[in-house]
């Protein structure tokens, strides 16, 4: 080798791919599991299942969502778990903040809050189960009843049923996240408002509020995602060919029944949309009831 080539300097890279190197280090390599996992559970079967609904046994490229919206047994499944879905996921939100308003005071709240996370641990069919057996036509409920002389209540295989166990498997969720926020709030600011003479009332709706709007939107969504995709409480405490056939059902029959899994990925597109709405609408709502109690403050 010349000794011309020797004294060569050797180039650089380039600014932006050095910077680019110096930012991948050992943290930023941890994120590649993560992101192959992303990629291989949730983005390909969502691109699969949307290129398969646009492939229908039969007729054109939109088949299987004409045929979804044009046949009242089918289209009704979005109604009919809206009517489950939106009382139940208010329900559930609202009840756990005074809840954890309350708890989070208390001086065993670990042991309150292990009681009330207790149906996590059960799930939703051995919660169907336990309600069918309490609640049901011979259930201690029932039996009870019919011993004061009441008379028989019907609880389960209807709407009340499947309410009832999206209450009991779905609230857990929405405390515990509810609670985490309100522990996470500085209480001196609550006892400067104390201090200036705010009541209770007053401290919550101008002071925890806008603090908890956030968060409040955040459980608001995870919990209606999960009360929508209802379908074990639906089967077993529900009206399956009733009023309780969910948009999860006519997925399954699609599915599992006349073997159209074509139809079946419309019909998870089309649930899946209605999801999206949604936590778009309380996430855009998020900001103005933000502004609206901050405003409120101003006052």
């Amino acid at each position: 080798m010349s000794e011309a080539a020797l004294s060569k300097p050797t180039e650089r890279p380039p600014l932006r791919v050095r910077l680019a190197l110096r930012d991948i280090d050992g943290v930023t390599l941890l994120v590649v599991p993560a992101v192959v996992f992303v990629l291989l559970l949730f983005i390909y079967p969502f691109a699969y299942g949307l290129v398969l609904s646009f492939l229908p046994k039969k007729g054109g490229w939109l088949a299987n969502y004409a045929k979804f919206f044009s046949d009242p047994f089918l289209y009704d499944t979005i109604w009919s778990t809206f009517r489950l879905a939106i009382p139940a996921t208010l329900i559930n939100v609202l009840v756990s903040v005074p809840i954890a308003l309350r708890v989070r005071h208390m001086r065993h709240r670990r042991v309150l809050t292990t009681l009330l996370v207790v149906p996590i641990t059960l799930g939703t069919v051995l919660i169907a189960q336990g309600l069918l057996i309490y609640l049901g036509p011979q259930g201690w409920f029932n039996r009870v009843l019919a011993v004061v002389g009441i008379g028989h209540v019907r609880l389960v295989h209807n709407y009340t049923g499947v309410m009832l166990s999206l209450i009991m498997s779905g609230f857990p969720f929405t405390f515990l996240l509810t609670l985490s926020y309100l522990t996470g709030i500085d209480p001196s600011l609550e006892q400067a408002a104390a201090t200036l003479g705010a009541k209770a009332r007053a401290r919550f709706v101008h002071i925890l509020l806008p603090l908890l709007a956030q968060g409040l939107a955040i459980n608001m969504c995870l919990s209606f995602v999960q009360t929508f995709s209802v379908f074990p409480s639906a089967v077993l405490l529900g009206a399956p060919a009733g009023e309780t056939r969910v948009i999860s059902i006519a997925a399954y029959q699609a599915a599992y029944e006349q073997y159209d899994y074509s139809m079946a990925s419309a019909v998870a597109m089309i649930m899946g949309f209605c999801q999206l709405g949604v936590v778009i609408l309380i996430l855009a709502g998020r900001n103005f009831l933000y502004r609206g109690s901050a405003a409120g403050g101003k006052g």
